[in-house]
């Protein structure tokens, strides 16, 4: 929810200078989105103004990096961060989503249609892996890509967006410690934050910049320092009342903490994707991030010593719902979702995934054993071997077996007839089919639809075991 510090974007004299403020489009646990256009020149912009300091810092500093490494990742134009106030993030304003594309095949094909063509996914999941090779060129991993946080132009431009839960995974010439200009206090943690500045200049030379031709794709370059980024700084070294903000996607399920006395010893890390702090620390990243259905393994098991590939295996599963208009793995709580994914994939161990035996809660939870999984091809009935073998090399439990967006970007796949259509042919909806919800709505109502009130609802019979470290649960 909104903290003490949050204010309105009608009550900030620059912004309503800047901007004409037209109607909120989005609200939830951590934003509200409000569509705009800026008075000089009538260009369309959302306005994001973001509740919690982490979320907004995190998605200006990711946003800032990717400046002009793609036109697949959404862009800042500038932001507005005022002491003791909410940080307000002005982005080009896109009307849909790749969820609502989803969701129009699903409506067509209920009226006895067609879902979406073969050209048009090509071309849908190349433009996300393109966003997504110039995320991973800099090192940024998003950590909650899903339908939701796919924008999309009128035009047909697909966008990564909601940076909120994104982090860096090497900044160079940024170390904790060091005597740098650019580190402050950060007020809400009381620990050291590096604060990127504001760089904005006229309106003239924010467009000229957003129209500057990018080798985006060929040409994904080394990650940068904000030194190199902002070049203006301020007398004392710093904006104080401008800071990058990330907005954390208000939409997402929930990692459900296990009921009863057991919740603080199940998991390693038992949160809730839309109200947890995104703890990360100097020992490691937190597990609690994204949403579960697009979640990876690694992060279901409490690593906190995870890398890239957690994007990837998310991209798996958008493909295949693009494939099925249904998510491949449908988890009620993390558990469920653990056992739905081996269901499919197979058993989880050395064998099969060297090194899992290490993660945190590999060892507290396990499962009958899989003679005979249900395997990917069977979740996709009438799709092609190719479509199924593409979805194969991104969803395998063992990340280091994950192919990467450029690598899949060549596949065979997009080479083979129906080609990718051109962007300008793919059906665009005219707007976002689902307003966003606050966290605790999502909660209650999912599991109201759901009928369950924990964890364990049909999970079957479990047998807690004793260990030297104390308790694991198996399932039959």
């Amino acid at each position: 929810m909104a903290n003490s510090r949050s204010w309105s974007i009608y009550g900030n004299s620059e912004i309503a200078q800047r901007y004409e403020i037209l109607e909120r489009v989005g609200y939830g646990a951590y934003a509200d989105v409000y569509r705009a256009k800026r008075r000089d020149d009538g260009l369309p912009v959302a306005l994001k103004e973001v509740h919690d300091y982490q979320s907004a810092y995190r998605e200006i500093e990711a946003l800032q990096l990717l400046r002009s490494s793609s036109p697949n990742v959404v862009t800042l134009h500038e932001f507005f961060w005022n002491d003791d106030d909410d940080a307000v993030l002005v982005l080009e304003y896109l009307p849909t989503d790749l969820a609502t594309v989803i969701d129009e095949a699903k409506r067509r094909v209920g009226e006895g249609g067609e879902g979406i063509p073969v050209g048009e996914i090509k071309r849908w999941m190349l433009q996300i892996f393109e966003g997504v090779a110039a995320c991973h060129g800099n090192l940024v991993v998003h950590r909650d890509l899903k339908p939701a946080n796919l924008l999309i132009s009128a035009d047909g431009i697909l966008k990564l967006a909601d940076f909120g839960q994104s982090r860096i995974l090497q900044q160079p010439g940024f170390l904790p410690g060091d005597d740098n200009p650019n580190w402050a206090e950060g007020e809400d943690t009381g620990e050291q934050a590096m604060m990127p500045q504001r760089n904005i200049g006229s309106a003239e030379e924010n467009r000229s910049q957003e129209q500057a031709s990018v080798g985006w794709l060929n040409n994904v370059h080394d990650p940068v320092t904000f030194s190199e980024l902002n070049q203006e700084d301020s007398e004392d070294g710093l904006h104080k009342t401008d800071n990058l903000v990330n907005m954390q996607d208000t939409g997402s399920s929930f990692i459900s903490s296990v009921a009863g006395d057991y919740s603080n010893n199940l998991l390693h890390s038992p949160c809730h994707d839309s109200e947890n702090d995104m703890g990360d620390n100097e020992q490691g990243l937190t597990s609690c991030v994204g949403t579960r259905w697009y979640r990876a393994p690694e992060l279901l098991y409490g690593s906190t010593n995870y890398g890239l590939e957690i994007d990837l295996w998310s991209v798996g599963c958008i493909f295949s719902e693009l494939l099925a208009l249904e998510p491949l793995f449908q988890g009620t709580a993390d558990i469920d979702q653990l056992a739905k994914i081996i269901n499919v994939l197979g058993n989880i161990n050395e064998q099969t995934w060297p090194g899992c035996s290490s993660l945190p809660d590999y060892g507290k939870i396990s499962f009958k054993d899989i003679q005979v999984p249900l395997g990917l091809k069977a979740c996709l009935p009438n799709r092609s071997q190719s479509e199924v073998s593409l979805v194969e090399r991104l969803v395998r439990c063992d990340p280091m077996a994950r192919a990467t967006a450029l690598e899949l970007m060549d596949d065979n796949y997009f080479n083979e007839e129906p080609l990718a259509v051109p962007v300008s042919k793919l059906k665009v909806p005219s707007t976002r089919s689902t307003q966003e919800s606050s966290a605790a709505d999502w909660d209650d109502q999912a599991w109201k639809k759901l009928g369950a009130d924990s964890d364990f609802e049909d999970l079957g019979d479990m047998d807690f075991v004793q260990t030297d470290k104390g308790f694991s649960i198996r399932f039959s």
